[in-house]
């Protein structure tokens, strides 16, 4: 009896020829066959589920559990997390080691890269801390580089623009009302802003989200401890006063009075659960 069992099990799965083939066996009734190679839309999870298939190793004599959303297709796909994490790695490394070295000689071509630092930081701790506290609902995504919508990604551009600008072209401008004690509280700003929405995050746990949510999910409940005793939207505090904070850290002034502005009337908005044509293409 062991023997049919384990015969007949074997006849119900593809075998390594078909799959080095690039064919699979027909399924018998009632079974799906997916192929291991590219992600579908049925593969796609839902918030805190994963569904799995199976896949046959060469080196094991049973199927292996497999998550298809891990796929360079998928939502949580690995490619693209190690590809993100890697370049934001190499571009806050770079950009401090180079921004440190020129601001020590005196050099104020530093501000692009202390901006880039400050950016890439940012990034990569957002898919961290949702990794290592809301797990169930990270996806490659949660870096927010390419979701944050273009009004996000233009701010930052023109943001960067201005540094370059007034640095080569209208140096005696960028040095108007800026010296060491507003660029240190600019510095300021920018780490403890940046830890503190590092930590209401952490707080939050499962219950934070980078989608504003209309209806309550289950599981979720309100949070009241720790910085939320303090604050009912910390991240949003931390975000408003970072931003504002990486502006004065280089020396911008246009972009700082845009800042402040276009967050405060968006976070305005959001809170009051108002709409607004670009909060609703923002994560935050």
């Amino acid at each position: 009896m062991a023997r049919q069992s384990t015969s007949s099990s074997a006849a119900s799965k593809p075998n390594l020829a078909q799959q080095a083939s690039g064919h699979s066996a027909p399924a018998s009734e009632g079974e799906t066959v997916r192929r291991p190679g590219k992600a579908t839309a049925e593969d796609e999870t839902t918030e805190g589920e994963n569904e799995y298939s199976e896949i046959q190793s060469p080196f094991t004599s049973t199927p292996l559990p497999f998550d298809p959303s891990l796929l360079p297709d998928g939502k949580r796909s690995l490619s693209s997390i190690s590809t993100q994490a890697f370049w934001l790695g190499i571009a806050f490394a770079t950009s401090l080691t180079i921004g440190a070295q020129l601001a020590w000689n005196g050099y104020t071509v530093w501000r692009p890269f202390a901006f880039i630092a400050s950016l890439s930081l940012f990034h990569f701790l957002e898919f961290w801390v949702t990794a290592t506290y809301n797990a169930p609902v990270v996806r490659a995504s949660s870096f927010l580089i390419w979701t944050n919508g273009t009004p996000y990604t233009l701010a930052h551009g023109c943001a960067l623009f201005e540094i370059l600008v007034s640095n080569f072209i209208f140096p005696s401008w960028q040095a108007r009302y800026i010296n060491s004690a507003s660029m240190t509280i600019g510095l300021i700003m920018v780490v403890f802003c940046q830890a503190c929405r590092t930590l209401a995050m952490a707080t939050a746990g499962t219950n934070f989200n980078h989608t504003p949510q209309r209806t309550r999910q289950d599981g979720h409940e309100l949070v009241t401890s720790g910085i939320y005793s303090l604050s009912r939207h910390p991240s949003y505090f931390a975000f408003f006063w970072w931003a504002i904070g990486t502006q004065m850290l280089v020396g911008n002034k246009i972009s700082l009075v845009a800042f402040f502005g276009s967050l405060w009337y968006f976070f305005y908005y959001r809170i009051h659960g108002k709409s607004l044509y670009f909060a609703k293409h923002l994560i935050y």
